[in-house]
């Protein structure tokens, strides 16, 4: 089912009529760079110094954190954003977590997760890979989880926003572009589009190699 969008300005719709949450709904791109990326440095020096985990140790797990990241990332869009809500309150609550950014794909405030939402998501997953994995292998793991996710919301961003030249970029550009402009029921890897490979949700590749407007 394709989508249409409202608008592609740099516009915002209001979600709120409370102007705390209105303005805890908006983030500046930047600002998950400054959240995440020292609490990344932090769990990377806990895992070296309190656990005397070697460099193999810390390579395998962050890596396996970064594709934990993608596997989840991919779920959520699919299971989580685009659930199909048949009440008028879960269709309210889906425009808010993820309605609102296929009317206004460009809106720049709204491109990556505010801390408000993006920090409670983290805890859980914190709490859940303890449980799963230990503290020790968490440490690690879990910095490449959040660098994944960094890497996510930059790229989310840049999409919307940048002109690329790398045929790479275009590529996940083009990937993303066709989620939102020609079928909302597949595409749903951002930063990558590994999962929907593998899971059937891709789109046929586009020959010439140029950017979908």
């Amino acid at each position: 089912m394709t989508k249409k969008y409202i608008s592609n300005k740099d516009e915002s719709a209001r979600l709120f009529g409370n102007n705390l949450l209105e303005s805890l709904s908006k983030v500046h791109w930047s600002v998950p760079l400054f959240v995440f990326v020292p609490i990344i440095l932090t769990l990377l020096y806990w895992g070296v110094a309190e656990f005397q985990l070697d460099t193999k140790s810390v390579i395998i797990y962050f890596i396996f954190g970064l594709v934990v990241w993608t596997f989840t990332e991919y779920t959520l869009h699919r299971f989580l954003f685009h659930f199909n809500f048949k009440s008028d309150f879960g269709k309210r609550i889906h425009f808010l977590i993820h309605g609102v950014h296929h009317d206004y794909p460009n809106d720049s405030k709204r491109l990556v997760m505010p801390p408000a939402v993006s920090l409670p998501l983290a805890a859980f997953f914190w709490f859940l890979f303890i449980y799963i994995f230990g503290v020790e292998i968490n440490s690690i793991l879990f910095s490449g989880f959040l660098a994944g996710y960094i890497f996510y919301d930059m790229t989310h961003y840049a999409v919307h926003h940048y002109n690329f030249r790398s045929k790479f970029w275009i590529a996940i550009k083009n990937h993303h572009f066709l989620h939102h402009y020609k079928n909302s029921q597949k595409g749903y890897g951002v930063s990558q589009p590994t999962w929907d490979y593998v899971f059937g949700t891709s789109f046929k590749e586009e020959k010439g190699g140029k950017e979908v407007r």
